[in-house]
């Protein structure tokens, strides 16, 4: 008599799917990416104040119905510049993952698909050698060589997320190719590049997606620390690492000005690395079935 009461108190506190977990994860970051994305998108048509306009009698003024995030020292509106700061860490991030995306992701489906073995070994060698220079340590060298600014700082990411990339694109492709529909195309005498447009890429395309979300997180972080470094964005262009930068003589006075850049960065950065971590739960064949 005892029996069914006892399963029926064991299914009512089962621990939560792990699937679920996974969905909040995928929710959670896209949410977060979408209130950097609707910042950035409304920054073009509304913005409180000029994010460059600077205020003498405002300076230094916390938050207030006037200026919902406070004054800088010159007296600009920090809510204004944040959601001008959105468009330039949107920007970069977009640039630096198209331009590993498009360098990258055909150089690792050569590497996967070649029959030179010398020809995939020269790539991911270089691949590897590519891995040794950070990305802040490659925007100086950039610097060094080209000037300071944020075209220099945006190639010099979108190099150092290559090597992602092109791993990324060599490890799916080889699982692609190993399928017996590729092996039939190939007994048809496709030519190696409609098996890689018609075959090989739309099969990888999913975890492609999921590096592209986790190299946009480190291109975020990357920015801002160039900007508070001084080798990324230059004045008067709102960036959100160089508001740190600017905030640091003032954190006993106006806290605020440290707070709402710090917390936008940390919030992007959270928010791609979750949405990556569940777009690879999705996309990831070797982890089907866990949930």
């Amino acid at each position: 008599m005892t029996e069914p009461m006892q399963s029926g108190t064991r299914a009512t506190t089962a621990p939560v799917r792990p699937s679920r977990r996974k969905n909040a994860q995928l929710t959670i970051g896209a949410v977060l990416v979408a209130l950097v994305v609707v910042l950035a998108l409304v920054s073009f048509i509304w913005m409180p104040y000029d994010p460059t306009q600077a205020d003498p009698a405002a300076r230094l003024q916390g938050a207030s119905a006037a200026h919902w995030f406070g004054t800088d020292q010159f007296g600009r509106d920090t809510f204004s510049a944040i959601m001008a700061g959105a468009r330039i860490t949107l920007l970069v991030g977009l640039v630096a993952v198209a331009i590993a995306f498009v360098i990258g992701v055909p150089l690792g489906m050569l590497a996967a698909q070649t029959r030179w073995s010398w020809l995939s070994g020269l790539i991911m060698r270089s691949n590897d050698l590519l891995l040794a220079f950070p990305a802040l340590l490659l925007a100086m060298i950039f610097a060094a060589a080209v000037g300071t600014g944020i075209g220099p700082a945006v190639v010099a990411l979108g190099i150092a997320s290559i090597p992602g990339f092109a791993r990324v694109a060599r490890s799916s492709a080889l699982q692609v190719l190993s399928r017996e529909y590729i092996m039939a195309a190939q007994a048809g005498n496709r030519r190696p590049l409609a098996i890689a447009w018609h075959h090989v890429l739309p099969n990888i395309v999913g975890l492609v997606i999921v590096e592209a979300s986790v190299a946009f997180a480190l291109a975020v972080l990357a920015e801002a620390g160039l900007s508070f470094l001084g080798l990324g964005t230059q004045p008067p262009t709102p960036s959100w690492g160089r508001m740190l930068q600017e905030s640091q003589q003032f954190l006993s006075t106006a806290p605020h000005l440290a707070l709402w850049p710090g917390l936008f960065i940390a919030l992007a950065v959270l928010g791609f690395n979750l949405l990556g971590d569940g777009l690879r739960d999705r996309f990831d064949p070797r982890l089907k079935g866990r949930s």
